[in-house]
């Protein structure tokens, strides 16, 4: 197999940063600090600067590296079979053209003031939200979202609420323990809390036992494990495992459910509009929020599909595979 020198570059770089997490806290510590520090002098540029750098990064992602194109490639043509090749290229390169905007975007939230990002990232829909928690007297506010547009920007959400009003968000934490540092830090700057994946039904708890009125954000549109699977979805022309969680939580505490729709009008400014998620009592039966969610991203999707996370490999695990370890397990 043969590499390009970028390849070969990128591939030396990612052992010697793998040499380094092995040898523990001080190389952890030591390499957060490189990487804040990298994130903190880049995030002082001028939008516009970040967005030349952009261009030149899709340039070399697109081209050079090739990251994840057969994934991305993959992942556009069994969802738009009805698109021509021609159309899944521009959707491709629009895509890639995004993540990097994507990239430098999160680096600016490292020293964004909280006026540049009150104008760059707007909500509508936030009354709902009060109303809902403190009108109608409900303890929380669940908010659907999908890796779709700059999900990171969405942290800001706080800055929209009256501080009576607890902001939260579910994590995974990332096995990467310096940028997972990195990112906690970033994403708890407005005020709102992180909540890890494992702890979440340990926290919402807690929360209700102290009756504060919270609104968590779920992203709920990765691929589960197999031992978290229990609900499939026709999704984008396959049917599709989702996360389950949300919902089955939000019964036990009677919560209230918003999806989370973005448009991004033009580079560097997305708007967020929150559209409440009800289904009458009587007809809904276990998992309608988690399919009324996805229908709602897919729509999401197909109206500007370059601003999903196509990189990630969403279908790895089929219905089918699932239905035989289920038969296997039921026969052992």
């Amino acid at each position: 197999m043969q590499y390009s020198l970028i390849e070969a570059l990128f591939y030396c770089a990612v052992q010697l940063y793998g040499f380094c997490m092995v040898k523990g806290d001080k190389w952890t510590k030591m390499v957060y600090y490189v990487v804040y520090g990298l994130g903190h002098l880049l995030s002082l540029l001028p939008f516009w600067f970040l967005y030349l750098l952009s261009d030149g990064l899709f340039l070399l992602l697109y081209y050079c590296v090739k990251y994840r194109r057969n994934v991305v490639r993959d992942n556009l043509v069994k969802s738009f079979p009805e698109k021509s090749s021609g159309e899944i290229i521009k959707i491709e390169k629009k895509f890639y053209h995004f993540f990097c905007d994507y990239f430098v975007e999160t680096m600016k939230l490292v020293t964004i003031s909280r006026k540049a990002m009150k104008k760059r990232m707007v909500f509508h829909g936030v009354d709902m939200l009060e109303k809902a928690l403190l009108d109608e007297g409900h303890n929380f506010a669940f908010v659907y979202l999908g890796h779709y547009g700059n999900w990171e920007w969405i942290a800001s959400l706080p800055y929209s609420l009256p501080g009576s009003l607890l902001c939260a968000q579910i994590y995974h934490p990332l096995y990467d323990k310096a940028m997972d540092r990195f990112f906690l830090r970033l994403r708890s700057q407005f005020g709102g809390e992180c909540i890890p994946m494992k702890q979440t039904l340990r926290r919402v708890i807690e929360l209700k036992r102290e009756k504060r009125p919270t609104v968590i954000g779920f992203i709920s549109d990765q691929l589960p494990k197999w031992n978290s699977m229990h609900f499939f979805v026709p999704f984008l022309h396959r049917e599709t495992a989702v996360f389950t969680g949300a919902e089955q939580i939000g019964r036990q505490v009677k919560a209230v459910y918003f999806f989370a729709d973005i448009i991004r009008p033009c580079r560097g400014y997305y708007e967020c509009t929150f559209r409440r998620m009800e289904i009458p009592e009587v007809s809904r039966t276990e998992y309608d929020m988690t399919a009324m969610f996805m229908e709602q991203l897919e729509q999401m999707i197909r109206r500007a599909p370059q601003y999903w996370l196509w990189t990630h490999k969403r279908w790895k695990r089929t219905k089918e595979e699932w239905l035989r370890r289920q038969q296997d397990s039921t026969i052992k």
